[in-house]
């Protein structure tokens, strides 16, 4: 790194609301990196991955009702966000950094036979991971996410956003997820996005993501994305798109990933009605639903007895 690292105070995370998960680390590249992990340990894994600029806070109305219908999950922080160390500079960040330190994140617990749900730049990061090592890999859900490669110019909302990100003096980011969210958050719950985030020096990473976004075809992270979707031309395992029927960002993006990759032709798709971007915090019930409904007839692996790992 090529300037301190940050690590928010554990204070910060006490009595957010409907969170009560307790703190798993691992080191990747140096860093700590934080993950919510509960569930039966020798049931398949089911990672849930967030984007910008949210944590694993996001997943709080999924993780329960896939525990409840017996799937280990898992939640990571991506570096620069919620309980995970923060670089202190932009410059520290790059979207190849991002996909190598999710990738040693899933090596070092051994996950495999995964059930990956991916929204925002837990798609760009995620669709990497798929495309890259699929054999991990044995079903996906995308929502409200794609894998950019700079071929082709990106909304506006996107272009003014990422001005927004780069050049605003504040960064309220709960109230950035309040615009991005049909439903009303609370007090407590807009702080909850807030709180990894002490004062501006923590918010590198989370200011780094819109500009890490390929939107040129000469972008360092083209050309890897441009691999991936060859690889993922020839990923057949099921693939389900569940985008939200409000997202101005993502909108049409569900079609291509339908029609380029052959997993996703013979599988279950669904819209997510009542939702915007951040649609796990507007329908999370429901999603978990359509996850459930699509993963029931995988095969499990039973937990042995008293192995039910949940640390409410």
């Amino acid at each position: 790194m090529s300037t301190a690292v940050l690590r928010t105070p554990e204070e910060r995370f006490a009595r957010l609301p409907g969170y009560a998960y307790a703190p798993h680390y691992v080191e990747v590249d140096g860093l700590r990196m934080h993950y919510v992990d509960v569930g039966p340990r020798r049931a398949a894994p089911v990672v849930l991955l967030h984007g910008e600029p949210t944590w694993s806070y996001l997943y709080r109305h999924m993780i329960e009702p896939l525990v409840a219908a017996g799937h280990r999950v898992l939640a990571p922080d991506f570096i620069g966000c919620g309980r995970s160390d923060k670089p202190a500079a932009i410059a520290d960040y790059s979207y190849q950094r991002h996909v190598d330190w999710a990738w040693s994140w899933f090596e070092q617990l051994a996950l495999t036979d995964v059930r990956l749900f991916c929204q925002d730049w837990g798609s760009l990061i995620g669709l990497r991971l798929v495309a890259e090592h699929p054999s991990a890999f044995a079903r996906v859900f995308v929502g409200n996410g794609f894998l950019p490669t700079g071929d082709a110019r990106l909304p506006l909302l996107f272009r003014l956003w990422r001005a927004f990100a780069r050049y605003s003096p504040v960064f309220p980011v709960g109230a950035l997820v309040q615009a991005g969210s049909r439903r009303w958050l609370s007090a407590d719950e807009r702080a909850a996005y807030a709180a990894p985030f002490p004062d501006a020096r923590y918010m590198a990473g989370i200011r780094a993501f819109p500009r890490l976004v390929p939107v040129t075809p000469d972008d360092p992270a083209s050309a890897p994305n441009r691999a991936a979707w060859e690889a993922l031309a020839g990923f057949d395992k099921p693939v389900h798109t569940c985008f939200a029927d409000g997202d101005p960002i993502t909108r049409g993006a569900e079609r291509a990933l339908r029609r380029r990759i052959p997993g996703a032709a013979e599988a279950a798709h669904t819209t997510i009605r009542g939702a915007r971007h951040f649609l796990q915090e507007d329908q999370g019930a429901a999603i978990a639903r359509f996850m459930i409904e699509q993963m029931r007839g995988d095969a499990r692996r039973p937990p042995p007895a008293g192995d039910q790992r949940s640390s409410r």
